[in-house]
């Protein structure tokens, strides 16, 4: 058994997880991880009949999943992965622009980024962004790059859904993950029927209110 997020909007109009415990597989092929998004999708049902999940990876089966994947979706004509990887600001100024050119996994597993030293902001488009709050300039990005990669149409699709999982998230090892993300989207439809185009304060913002801890 394993125990991943399941994250939603509350009653009170906050992005929370729910903790949903599911079956693993253990194995680390394709076909292993959709088996998992299965399972954890079919536990959300179980534990909330209301619930209309959607897995936020490569590893879904609904196409709007798939394509809200942050290995899928372009900022700024770069795939988002390599933006976000790119923007790391490491100890001693170190920040690697040529990670824009790389492929999102490649990206993603650049040793650099763990040789580097300590993690100090995220510098993008002459901005400096702190660390805190915790997942603030990753969510304003990749909601940036929904709009630029989706269609009105399928951005309204998300308000089918009510529960956003990531099989790749395991917030033991990580704090980023697109389903949170996704259900900021999600609260965003809900309150304006739309994605609003947030500076960067108005975003920090629109997290501290609703985004809960």
């Amino acid at each position: 058994m394993a125990v991943r997020p399941a994250f939603c909007i509350s009653q009170n109009q906050k992005v929370i997880a729910k903790q949903i415990e599911f079956q693993w597989i253990s194995g680390l092929s394709f076909q292993q991880k959709q088996k998992n998004a299965d399972s954890l999708l079919e536990a959300v049902k179980n534990a909330y009949p209301e619930a209309n999940p959607l897995e936020i990876s490569t590893r879904g089966r609904i196409e709007l999943g798939v394509k809200l994947s942050a290995f899928n979706l372009k900022y700024q004509g770069y795939p988002l992965e390599c933006v976000y990887q790119s923007s790391k600001v490491f100890q001693h100024g170190k920040n690697y622009p040529d990670l824009l050119l790389k492929t999102p996994r490649d990206a993603k597993l650049d040793p650099r980024l763990q040789e580097s030293g300590q993690l100090m902001a995220f510098y993008h488009d002459g901005i400096t962004w702190a660390l805190e709050p915790k997942t603030a300039f990753y969510d304003y990005i990749y909601i940036r790059a929904v709009l630029e990669s989706l269609k009105p149409d399928e951005i309204q699709q998300i308000k089918n859904y009510n529960y956003f999982t990531d099989i790749e998230f395991n917030p033991k090892t990580g704090f980023n993950t697109q389903a949170r993300t996704v259900a900021e989207i999600r609260l965003m439809l809900e309150l304006y029927d739309r994605i609003p185009l947030y500076t960067r304060q108005e975003f920090i913002t629109f997290y501290q209110n609703y985004i809960a801890d």
